[in-house]
C-alpha cells in the first residue's frame, strides 16, 4: 500500500477542486464561437429594422406632404423641399405664409438612420401631379440598390397606395 505524504495530497486536492487552463479555453472558444454564430445570425434582423424605420419616417413625411396640399392645394417645389414642412419661411410665395398652420412635422431637419436627408422632388419623374420621396439608404447616394422608397415599401408590404403623394 502506497502513503502519500502531505505535499502529494495538497497537489491532488488542487487538481481536483479546480479547472485546468486547457479546460477554461475550451469553455471560452465555444462560448465565443457560439457568440459569433447568433450575432452572426442578427445581423440581417437589424438592418431589416432599420429599414422599417426608415419607410415609416417616409410614411410619416407623406403624410405631412399630403396635408400641406390640402392647405395650399399644391405640394412643395423643389426648391422649397420638404424643409417647408417646419419652415414657413422658406414660402416662394410670401402670400402663402398666413395660410401655413405651423409645423406638419414634430420634428425639424428630419434625417434618415444614416444621418442623410431625404430626397423629395416635384413633379415626380413618373407622373407631373405627384411627387418622389426617398431616402438614399446606407450608402448616402441616390439611384443605388440601397435607397428605399415609399414604392418599394408598399410593395414590399403588401399594401397597395396607389400613386405615392396623389393627395388621396
Amino acid at each position: 500500500m502506497k502513503t502519500c505524504t502531505r505535499n502529494e495530497r495538497r497537489r491532488s486536492g488542487r487538481r481536483a477542486a479546480g479547472f485546468t487552463l486547457i479546460e477554461v479555453l475550451i469553455v471560452l472558444a465555444i462560448v465565443l464561437a457560439l457568440g459569433g454564430v447568433v450575432a452572426y445570425n442578427l445581423m440581417p434582423r437589424r438592418e431589416e429594422g432599420i429599414e422599417k424605420t426608415v419607410r415609416i419616417q417616409l410614411q410619416m413625411l407623406e403624410g405631412a406632404l399630403d396635408q400641406f396640399q390640402l392647405d395650399f392645394g399644391r405640394y412643395p417645389t423643389d426648391e422649397e423641399g420638404i424643409a417647408v414642412l417646419w419652415d414657413k419661411t422658406l414660402l416662394e410665395n410670401e402670400d402663402e405664409e398666413a395660410k401655413h398652420m405651423g409645423n406638419y412635422l414634430r420634428e425639424k431637419n428630419i434625417k434618415d438612420h444614416w444621418g442623410n436627408e431625404f430626397g423629395y422632388r416635384f413633379p415626380s419623374e413618373t407622373d407631373e401631379t405627384t411627387y418622389d420621396l426617398w431616402s438614399n439608404g446606407k450608402d448616402g447616394e441616390e439611384g443605388t440598390e440601397d435607397d428605399i422608397t415609399l414604392r418599394e415599401s408598399s410593395e414590399e408590404d403588401g399594401y397597395d397606395m396607389g400613386t405615392i403623394g396623389d393627395g388621396g
